[in-house]
């Protein structure tokens, strides 16, 4: 199989196993310890799936903002990722 067109990086490898790392950690915690809605920053009712689809959604905007408005290294933008995932993560 040819996969020359896809222009596969060791970065974009990373991400890609970050992600899949991430998954399987999920898993892991749902079968050992069991989810439970609770109300955090966000204001309404989330699992702990929930937050992680809220804060990795919000991580591409925060991206594509930054790329937008800026255009510079990406650097300050998972900075910025990593600070709304806590927001988002953190127990209120």
């Amino acid at each position: 199989m040819d996969t020359a067109w896809m222009a596969w990086t060791w970065q974009t490898g990373l991400f890609f196993a970050v992600i899949a790392a991430t998954l399987a950690v999920m898993t892991v915690l749902a079968v050992r310890a069991p989810e439970i809605e609770r109300v955090g920053v966000l204001g309404f009712p989330t699992t702990r799936g929930d937050r992680l689809f809220v804060s990795l959604l919000g991580a591409a905007f925060i991206h594509l903002a930054w790329l937008a408005l800026t255009g510079s290294d990406l650097f300050w933008a998972t900075g910025l990722s990593l600070v709304w995932a806590t927001a988002v993560f953190r127990r209120v």
